[in-house]
């Protein structure tokens, strides 16, 4: 899970980021308006802890920029306020949840795990067992996928390489993190393994086809729409 911090007190950011952290989530902090808008645009969060009041603007408004990016963010919104109006104009504003300050940690995880379940359940009924970037289809359950209505015959592992990469379509993924998520072992002289498994990938989904799958020189590969 990915969790954009906004919080200008950079000493409570850094505490939340380490529990969050601690959670195995993958986190960034932004201490502005303008700073949550360009980690959002780059990390494509899949929630963020938001506080209402900001040096440059209000959170508020940093919600409604937010949701043009990701419309599907869950936002939890801490602030210093209590009060029912609050509340009302924080969850009208288009957020998930609120926590006071102070607050708990445990509190603040917990939410945020509450949240990030019910987003995902609610995605799972909403749009089934499948994961769909441009025109490539992947039905988890029947472990099929097509490509502009084409199936395409993956072995186990390329199921998996190209699972992990349509989990974060536009995002640069290292071959590190790639070992550790589809062969689970730790990177050390193994970078030709994830090659030779993208080369696979490429000869099946973008042989014939404007490519899907691009390499970032010295970061990683990121699998794109084509547009």
């Amino acid at each position: 899970m990915r969790v954009l911090v906004v919080d200008d007190d950079p000493d409570l950011a850094e505490v939340l980021s380490g529990a969050l952290r601690y959670e195995g989530w993958e986190v960034r902090t932004a201490g502005d308006g303008a700073s949550a808008l360009a980690g959002a645009r780059e990390l494509r969060p899949d929630a963020v802890v938001l506080d209402v009041m900001l040096l440059d603007t209000d959170g508020f408004a940093v919600l409604r920029s937010l949701h043009e990016i990701e419309p599907d963010v869950c936002v939890l919104f801490l602030t210093a306020r209590d009060t029912v109006e609050d509340r009302i104009a924080g969850i009208t504003a288009g957020g998930d949840d609120y926590v006071t300050k102070p607050f708990s940690l445990e509190e603040v995880v917990a939410r945020l795990r509450g949240l990030l379940r019910r987003a995902g359940m609610a995605r799972q009924q909403e749009e089934g067992p499948r994961i769909v970037v441009g025109d490539l289809v992947m039905d988890e359950e029947a472990r099929e996928v097509s490509r502009a209505g084409h199936l395409v015959d993956l072995s186990p592992t390329e199921f998996e390489l190209l699972r992990f990469l349509m989990r974060n379509p536009r995002r640069v993924l290292s071959k590190a993190q790639i070992l550790d998520r589809v062969w689970s072992y730790d990177f050390g002289g193994q970078a030709h393994v994830v090659e030779l498994y993208i080369s696979y990938l490429r000869k099946k989904l973008d042989a014939g086809r404007e490519p899907m799958i691009h390499t970032v020189r010295g970061a990683g590969y990121v699998l794109k729409p084509v547009a």
